[in-house]
């Protein structure tokens, strides 16, 4: 199957993927009970080595920069007390972590979550941490932009291989509030 966005030959329904996929990824996918169909969710296999948006679009072409998103884990704090959240994004923009974010969250300070902590409370890969299958307890804050895509391209929980999910699915996953002007160009 051709993926509905990108130059990916080989798309495959996530469901039928779940071996590639890290076991939080994998459970979600499984227990997915949201109103856009599961065998919507694709699977692109990628090369991990470049993961990382900028060569990422540079290899699967500039257009991406439109239809992917990024996942970053937050931490909030606030009198002594920390927690964490996500938050979801158009590539092309950047997590106003110390603005929206930071009022979101009521934390007297926000922050980027350190790379040990996102990957050991994600389960999941860094450069491939993505909204689905994340600690159902989290907020996940996702911008408006994302779920008016029609289809985003994001991590898939590992560096190797991508999700691509019609965007009006993040909505639906546990925890997502959808809020304007989260991403900043």
């Amino acid at each position: 199957m051709r993926a509905p966005i990108g130059t990916f030959d080989d798309a495959r329904p996530a469901p039928d993927c779940l071996d590639l996929l890290t076991a939080p990824v994998a459970d979600a996918v499984r227990h997915w009970r949201g109103t856009v169909p599961v065998e919507q969710f694709l699977y692109v296999d990628t090369d991990p080595a470049i993961a990382d948006t900028a060569v990422f679009v540079e290899h699967y072409g500039e257009k991406l920069l439109d239809e992917s998103a990024n996942c970053v884990v937050v931490a909030g704090k606030r009198g002594g007390e920390s927690s964490l959240a996500a938050c979801v994004v158009l590539s092309r923009t950047r997590v106003d972590v110390n603005g929206v974010v930071r009022r979101q969250l009521g934390a007297r300070k926000a922050s980027f979550a350190p790379m040990d902590l996102a990957t050991g409370e994600t389960g999941m890969e860094y450069g491939g941490i993505t909204p689905v299958g994340l600690p159902a307890d989290w907020p996940l804050l996702v911008d408006a932009a994302v779920v008016d895509t029609p289809y985003v391209l994001i991590g898939s929980g590992r560096r190797r291989g991508k999700l691509i999910i019609p965007g009006k699915a993040f909505a639906e996953l546990p925890g997502a509030v959808v809020v304007e002007g989260l991403g900043v160009g």
